[in-house]
């Protein structure tokens, strides 16, 4: 069963980090370009960023580039969404699924997982 599981999620203060999760299961995850993306409330989901599993090229929505780091982890099996520096406007649900690059979704969405960023 193909499965893409959303987890560290959580509350931060602003200029904080958080390190998001995206484990992947039923399928070769290093096939496909997986995208980063968020909904916050009253707001379109958006893509955040994206990473392609062939030759490791990532792609940053002009919000969060040089904030946020994508990556494979070591078992390919797992995408990382580092987030540094956060502000306010990145409080979302964030949700991960394998992308046309750089961020046209085609997979099914999961349940997400929740940024809170407040001081």
């Amino acid at each position: 069963q193909v499965q893409l599981v959303e987890s560290g999620g959580g509350l931060a203060q602003p200029g904080e980090s958080l390190r998001l999760s995206c484990a992947g299961t039923g399928f070769p995850m290093d096939y496909y370009a997986i995208g980063w993306f968020r909904e916050a409330p009253g707001k379109e989901r958006e893509g955040v960023s994206c990473i392609i599993g062939r030759d490791g090229s990532t792609y940053y929505s002009d919000s969060v580039k040089g904030r946020f780091t994508i990556s494979w982890g070591n078992d390919k099996n797992t995408v990382y969404l580092h987030m540094t520096g956060l502000k306010p406007e990145d409080a979302a649900v964030y949700y991960c699924t394998p992308v046309v690059p750089p961020s046209d979704p085609f997979g099914s969405w999961g349940r997400g997982t929740q940024v809170t960023v407040s001081s």
